[in-house]
């Protein structure tokens, strides 16, 4: 018993460990002592010369020991097999040849410090797959050989090491940065560095392109500040690169270009791996299975160069070609008119005009990059009766604006056809909607996913509407724009060991992205997380995300039950639209699981009663719901050009109506002396509208006792609403006031989502 405490202290400082001499250094003599033993050395890998390193203290200085990984000793000979070795006299020749031929016990150290080994225990130290050192004991104190409970107690010793030198080289990792060299370098101040890392997670580009085009950073300093925090050779593209057919024989492109990765040449045997992160040990081991018979280096380069040689070498081509936005619009549209002057004779014009013409291609592709540089999250294709020019609208920051370019009728069914093959969909098939995905690295070389709905309408025409996934990772949950209350409420609930949280609100409110952030505060590693997804637009490390498949009969209420069985914490589903569902949600959160949701409804109060209509039993309900939470999206003002103004009596009189008078009083008590508003004002930034992004406005009510006891008893909506707002609960309304107080918005905002 005495030992499993000892042990698990030890296993805790090592874990809690903050550099690598706590490891390596302080901790040997607890460990020693653990063991009985007379001497203890911990080993750490050296992979560049292949040797093991280790550290000891003489006085103040601390030195080090190293080893090769190989036969020539004991430690070196467990790290090179992989195995663990116990030996009960190392002098014994016989002892080693009968372990293996090749293993010899290097008596250098003993000779020289006068100290005689006998007994020798040596395991290798491994994360995963990935061999991090190895571990030796010497001289159990009592003289008899280590025993089997020594064994064993030394390899779970050797995997926590193993673990605790992993994390502390991921927290180095974290502590340093990609670009620590440009700004030690003052090629880019902290500043500009922040601005382009919010421009590019803005408009989903990539920070390399955003550091060159607009920050003038050359390409030379951002390859060497990424060679630096590798630790690792950095290279640019070259286009006049041989191409290693040999190497390239076999490996599939997808694999390549999914894990940015490709070959570059053989130098001697070695093969030159060019990658984006040559310390991700999964890809490291992805690769070393395709070149099992060589060692492997690795060198830095950009993301798109990696892409640049994966197309030099697999299509030949030496130049990417331009993106199709480049196109000038005016160029495309007398390309889309050839042909179509002097046709009013024939009725059937636009049947003439293939899916595969060059024209056609061009016009889709511009479209959807126009629209995803110029954060549009809907295209709307709105084809026209007669003769009418097809029209284009796109949806930024939720209102719907004319896309600069208008089609001629004559190409209406020829880009409806090709949507649907760049889909997947039925091109012949005109009167009933249809609905699929297109995958648009495929057709245009950026990588996003767009989901598109296809509408008959009057005529013989059809709608389109793509909407563009906004796939990557999960807001953090402070930038979501929470009032104070608010986050702090939900925090509280979302932490809860079960039951079930609902965010409700129409289509297009951010309810996925609100529950995936919430998920990645509770993301952590003792607790699994499945999701039910439609679809799977953000995409978290730890989760286990599911793409619902309704064809094959993968749907919500099948893949909950799935869950279930597969024993899961924290289960996220992504919409509750029918009674079974709901039910196995309730169930699930009332046998010790936390269930996240989202609902179509109005406001937090009416969602109680959507789900009793729903057939739900008033108290399993009750007593499983921790909260509901509604909310919109309402456009911001420009920060860039808003324009700041003292507001008159009347105008904050109204405001304080809007908010409600009482409510006000006891909430806010902003007098009109400190009270500045903004106004929009029009910018090239926000496109001369004055509004620019969009924030949420939330309405929480979290299930008390007493709006458990109202739910049991199926209360009016207006009775659950009242006892939510006594206990805190702010109104959408509300919450829309108090950030024009903020300085975010306006009242006109606030009123297109909210009702009066």
């Amino acid at each position: 018993m005495q030992f499993k405490i000892q042990f698990q202290k030890i296993a805790s400082k090592i874990y809690g460990a903050k550099n690598l001499h706590e490891i390596l250094v302080s901790l040997v003599g607890e460990i020693a002592d653990l063991f009985k033993a007379e001497r203890i050395t911990i080993y750490v890998l050296d992979g560049e010369k292949r040797e093991l390193v280790s550290q000891y203290k003489t006085g103040n200085d601390t030195k080090e020991i190293r080893t090769k990984v190989s036969s020539e000793s004991i430690s070196g000979y467990a790290a090179h097999r992989q195995k663990l070795v116990n030996i009960k006299n190392a002098y014994d020749d016989k002892e080693l040849a009968s372990i293996d031929p090749e293993l010899k016990f290097n008596k250098n150290w003993d000779e020289k410090s006068g100290f005689v080994t006998k007994q020798v225990l040596a395991a290798p130290i491994f994360f995963q797959r990935y061999l991090m050192g190895a571990i030796q004991l010497i001289n159990h104190k009592d003289g008899t050989p280590f025993t089997k409970l020594d064994e064993k107690a030394l390899m779970e010793l050797a995997k926590i090491i193993g673990i605790g030198l992993h994390n502390l080289k991921r927290t180095q990792r974290q502590s340093n940065h990609k670009y620590t060299h440009l700004l030690q370098n003052h090629i880019v101040s902290p500043k500009d560095l922040k601005a382009a890392q919010d421009d590019a997670a803005r408009n989903r580009d990539n920070i390399e392109n955003v550091l060159m085009n607009r920050y003038s950073v050359a390409k030379k300093d951002i390859v060497e500040s990424l060679g630096k925090y590798h630790g690792a050779p950095a290279i640019e593209y070259n286009e006049e690169t041989p191409i290693p057919k040999d190497l390239l024989r076999g490996v599939k492109v997808p694999f390549m270009r999914n894990n940015l990765w490709v070959p570059l040449r053989i130098e001697k045997d070695k093969i030159i791996i060019v990658i984006d992160d040559p310390q991700n040990f999964q890809k490291i081991g992805a690769i070393k299975s395709v070149f099992p018979n060589n060692p492997l280096e690795f060198i830095v380069a950009t993301k798109e160069d990696i892409l640049e040689y994966i197309r030099l070498f697999t299509e030949g081509k030496k130049k990417s070609a331009p993106e199709p936005a480049d196109i000038d619009i005016e160029a495309l549209s007398d390309e889309l008119l050839k042909g179509v002057e002097g046709d009013d004779e024939s009725s059937e014009e636009d049947s003439l005009v293939s899916e595969e013409s060059s024209a056609v291609v061009k016009l889709v592709n511009k479209i959807i990059i126009d629209s995803f540089h110029s954060n549009v999250s809907d295209i709307h294709i709105e084809p026209q009766p007669g003769k009418e020019d097809v029209r284009i609208r796109t949806r930024i920051d939720g209102a719907c604006q004319w896309y600069p370019m208008k089609i001629p009728y004559t190409h209406r069914n020829a880009i409806a056809s090709r949507i649907k093959i760049m889909s997947g969909l039925d091109i012949a098939e005109r009167r009933k909607p249809q609905d699929g995905k297109i995958p648009f690295k495929k057709y245009g070389g950026l990588d996003i996913e767009l989901r598109v709905a296809t509408i008959p309408t009057q005529g013989g025409l059809e709608d389109i509407v793509m909407r563009i996934l906004a796939a990557g990772e999960p807001i953090p949950f402070d930038k979501l724009g929470f009032a104070d209350i608010n986050r702090n409420r939900f925090l509280e609930i979302i932490k809860q060991p079960y039951g079930i949280i609902f965010v409700c609100g129409p289509t297009g409110s951010g309810k996925t992205t609100t529950l995936h952030s919430a998920l990645k505060v509770i993301n952590t590693v003792d607790r699994k997380i499945w999701t039910a997804e439609d679809p799977v637009e953000i995409t978290q490390k730890g989760l286990r995300q599911v793409q619902m498949q309704p064809k094959i009969g993968l749907n919500f209420a099948s893949a909950m039950r799935a869950f279930l069985r597969a024993d899961p914490d924290v289960i996220m589903v992504g919409e509750m639209r029918d009674k079974e569902t709901t039910a196995i949600g309730i169930e699930a959160s009332l046998t010790g699981h936390l269930v996240f949701s989202t609902l179509h409804t109005n406001s937090a109060p009416e969602s109680i009663t959507r789900l009793l209509d729903m057939g739900m039993d008033p108290f399993n309900f009750a007593d499983a719901m921790l909260g509901i939470m509604a909310q919109r999206l309402l456009r911001t003002l420009c920060k860039d050009c808003k324009k700041p103004y003292t507001p008159n009596k009347q105008e904050y009189e109204n405001l304080i109506r809007e908010y409600g008078e009482k409510d006000f009083h006891k909430n806010l008590k902003i007098p009109l002396s400190d009270v500045t508003l903004y106004k929009p004002e029009g910018c090239d930034k926000c496109n001369n509208t004055g509004y620019r992004g969009r924030m949420g406005i939330h309405e929480l009510l979290v299930g008390t006792d007493e709006i458990k006891k109202l739910i049991q008893t199926q209360a009016r909506v207006k009775d659950i609403q009242t006892q939510a707002i006594e206990e805190g609960m702010r109104t959408l309304k509300q919450d829309g006031v108090e950030k024009i107080f903020g300085g975010a918005t306006d009242l006109l905002q606030v009123k297109k989502v909210c009702i009066s």
